[in-house]
């Protein structure tokens, strides 16, 4: 038997596969929300190994650990921990896993969306009214959420 993620050979037609994009925005909110929580904890816990020093720097450090951990994440397997945990990973316009220079320009322009807050708006509206839920990065790329093929 072959497994749907090897077959996939773009990414599926909202309206013909409608069950990959299912409460896509939904899953994706609260993955969010789980990997913010787990970036806060880690740059908390770093904080100490810098004799505190981080204190002074805190949201530079908590935008790097989110950096690294986004990368490294999706680079892995194409979700972070709270995509995982939701069941939702990104796919490339090809309807393959990103790899490592995918996800560190996903993760680039997830950054630059963040730092300019009307950008992340307009991308969180994105998600929520097109038919593939992209956001702002993921139209420039080409890539999609979609709910984890079974």
């Amino acid at each position: 038997m072959t497994d749907f993620a090897d077959t996939l050979t773009a990414l599926p037609d909202p309206d013909d596969g409608a069950e990959f994009y299912a409460r896509v925005p939904l899953k994706r909110a609260l993955a969010w929300v789980v990997d913010a929580s787990l970036v806060l904890v880690a740059s908390v816990i770093i904080v100490p190994f810098t004799a505190f020093t981080a204190l002074f720097y805190l949201p530079f450090l908590i935008l790097m650990v989110g950096f690294a951990y986004r990368w490294f994440t999706i680079a892995g397997r194409s979700a972070t921990w709270g995509m995982r945990l939701m069941g939702i990973e990104l796919r490339d316009h090809t309807g393959a896993r990103l790899d490592g220079t995918g996800a560190l320009l996903h993760t680039l322009g997830y950054a630059v969306s963040v730092a300019a807050m009307p950008l992340q708006l307009i991308s969180m509206g994105m998600m929520a009214l097109t038919p593939y839920g992209r956001g702002l990065t993921d139209t420039l790329m080409g890539t999609a959420m979609i709910n984890r093929p079974g």
